[in-house]
């Protein structure tokens, strides 16, 4: 997937275009810039299945986008809405998650998914610069807020350690 420009919510009267939604560039990178976003093959499979069982989409556009390439959107092919979102992600809490994780702060918007992703990569081992380009941030933001999120990793740390220092013997 390839990611070309933000539409963060700002409310009509704080854009320039008095528009709910204020259009800008990739964080930290020149307003004309894309970012590749690698996507799981599941995933992939996922949507692709999704667009061959509900066809386009009406006029919208083609393989469930709209025009200018949003993969959501809503009936009149606006931007789905942060209310639309907010009820979505809560009913999918509630479905997904045991009803004692269910109150918890676990999962508790969906922005959480990304710590989530980045501290997963992290503890797989993924090399940090390789997942600052796929993440779209630096390595110092990736080690300052992602890498608080590795919890019970001495193990496999003392592991890696002597297998390495084994390989000098």
């Amino acid at each position: 997937m390839t990611v070309h420009r933000t539409l963060p919510l700002a409310g009509k009267r704080w854009t320039d275009t008095g528009r709910a939604h204020d259009e800008r560039g990739l964080k930290g990178r020149p307003a004309d810039d894309t970012r590749p976003v690698p996507l799981p093959p599941e995933l992939v499979a996922l949507w692709r299945e999704t667009f061959g069982t509900f066809g386009t989409f009406g006029t919208f556009g083609t393989f469930g986008t709209v025009d200018d390439g949003r993969l959501f959107f809503n009936e009149r092919g606006g931007i789905v809405g942060s209310s639309t979102y907010d009820r979505a992600w809560h009913e999918a809490r509630e479905r997904g998650l045991p009803p004692d994780l269910v109150c918890s702060l676990l999962a508790a918007r969906p922005y959480d998914l990304r710590h989530s992703a980045l501290s997963t990569w992290l503890n797989a081992g993924v090399d940090p610069t390789e997942m600052a380009e796929r993440a779209g941030n630096s390595v110092k933001v990736l080690m300052t807020t992602y890498a608080k999120c590795l919890y019970g990793r001495q193990e496999i740390a003392n592991q890696r350690i002597d297998k390495l220092l084994r390989e000098y013997e």
